[in-house]
Parts: structure tokens; C-alpha cells; sequence
């Protein structure tokens, strides 16, 4: 079965053993005791991840985010703050200092990432059109500094990995390039079936230097429950997704 704890370690020991260089992005939109048990994993195997938390209840968990902190793991700021105050600029960057704050307690944060919130009207990189959050001492935000020519982005938006297709916000510019090169998995499988080649991303043809992993913590479970759960609920969020899509067109 994909989405396991178990599928996401084999991922993990296929990515050391390919000898690319990677990096692990994870999105903690609720469950965040998943997040933990994925932290744990990681620091089994001597890997470091970011780990971005919203404010609201269902991922902001203060004990999670310090035993996360506390495996070696950096804590960031999932930030939706003008979805939360309705499109309000003004307002909206007052809740982001806030809310940076709040996770500062935690964790020294210089790593901020827009979470997409599909059904919202409001996009919250648009907070960034009136504001610099370098002015706040960040100095990422994965949907501006990261350079998608070099590097390769995978992402279990829609719980799979081409998700691309249903993904209202959670895009980048090249996505056409490595469809048309190929780069193009469905299943965790197919993803560690071309780590297992020798030179995966030479083989590209293409000038990629490493791997950006974003996963969403609360699908990778071992609790069957669970995981019918998160398959038949996102499954309708894709469905959803799609209409949102059309409409926007």
C-alpha cells in the first residue's frame, strides 16, 4: 500500500542511496502527531526536513512542533494569513507578525511557505504584492527563491504524485518541461524505481542539480481507518479541485 510510514522510510533509504542531493518540505495541514511520526523516521536516518505549521488548531500543536524542533528538524511558518482576514492586506500582515512570532518561540524561523487553501478565493502569496517578508527575516519562500531550473519538485498534492493536475495553487513554471522529459510518477513506487537507475536526473537532459520532496503528513499512516479515510476524503477534495479549476478558466 502507498502513503504508509513504511512506503515513506523505503522513499527516504532510496533517495540516500541514488546519492542526489534532496531536500524534505513538509506541509502540516492537520494531524500534525503524523508529522511527528514522519520526524522520528527522518531522524533514524540522519535526515533533516522542514517542517511548516499553520496556526489554526488542527495543525498548531506546541508539543509537536518542540519534539520536532527537538529531533533536529527546522520548524516554518505555513502562512494563509489573507485567507484568514478576508483579502485584507493591512490586517493580514498584522496576523503574519503575530503568528511568525508565535512560532518563533519554538524555532529561530527563516522559512515561510504560502499554504494554498484550494477553496479559498484569496491566493496568500498576494500578501507579498503590498509587503517584503524579507523585512521580516525570512529569507525563503519556496514559490519565489527556490530555482525550479535546478531543481526538480515532487509533491503528494492530491495524494499521489502528479498531482499537478488538480492542484489549484501548489504549481511551478516547469512543470511542462519535465512532463515532457519524463519526469512524471504517480505512485511512491515509481518514484523509488527511478531513484534505482544510475544518473536519474543527468538521464533528464535537463540542468537539474537536486530533488525538492513536499509531502503532507497527515496521509502517511499505518492505521487502515485512517487511511481509507484520507484516500476517499481526498478523492473528493481532487473532484472538488477539478471543478474549482474549470471555473476559473
Amino acid at each position: 500500500m502507498d502513503f504508509t510510514r513504511r512506503k515513506y522510510r523505503e522513499l527516504l533509504v532510496a533517495l540516500q542511496r541514488s546519492g542526489l542531493s534532496f531536500h524534505l518540505r513538509h506541509d502540516v495541514d492537520k494531524r500534525p502527531q503524523h508529522s511527528l511520526a514522519l520526524a522520528q523516521i527522518e531522524h533514524e536516518l540522519g535526515v533533516q526536513a522542514v517542517y511548516y505549521f499553520r496556526c489554526v488548531d488542527e495543525s498548531n500543536d506546541p508539543e509537536v512542533i518542540r519534539q520536532i524542533a527537538a529531533l533536529g528538524h527546522e520548524i516554518g511558518y505555513h502562512y494563509e494569513d489573507m485567507s484568514l482576514c478576508d483579502g485584507n492586506a493591512e490586517q493580514a500582515i498584522q496576523h503574519f507578525e503575530k503568528w511568525l512570532g508565535y512560532f518563533r518561540q519554538f524555532y529561530p524561523v527563516h522559512r515561510i511557505c504560502m499554504h494554498g487553501a484550494p477553496t479559498s478565493q484569496y491566493d496568500g502569496k498576494d500578501l507579498w504584492k503590498h509587503y517584503d517578508y524579507r523585512d521580516y527575516g525570512i529569507d525563503y519562500e519556496p514559490y519565489f527563491d527556490e530555482d525550479y531550473t535546478k531543481t526538480f519538485y515532487l509533491t503528494d498534492t492530491g495524494r499521489c504524485w502528479d498531482g499537478y493536475k488538480v492542484s489549484v495553487r501548489d504549481k511551478v513554471s516547469e512543470q511542462e518541461k519535465w512532463n515532457q522529459a519524463g519526469l512524471v510518477f504517480h505512485s511512491t513506487d515509481d518514484i523509488i524505481r527511478w531513484l534505482q537507475q544510475p544518473n536519474p536526473l543527468e538521464k533528464s537532459g535537463l540542468p537539474l542539480q537536486s530533488i525538492l520532496i513536499t509531502t503532507h503528513p497527515q496521509r502517511w499512516t499505518e492505521s487502515k481507518v485512517e487511511w481509507w479515510q484520507e484516500k476517499l476524503t481526498q478523492s473528493l477534495k481532487n473532484l472538488i479541485k477539478r471543478i474549482l479549476i474549470w471555473l476559473r478558466k
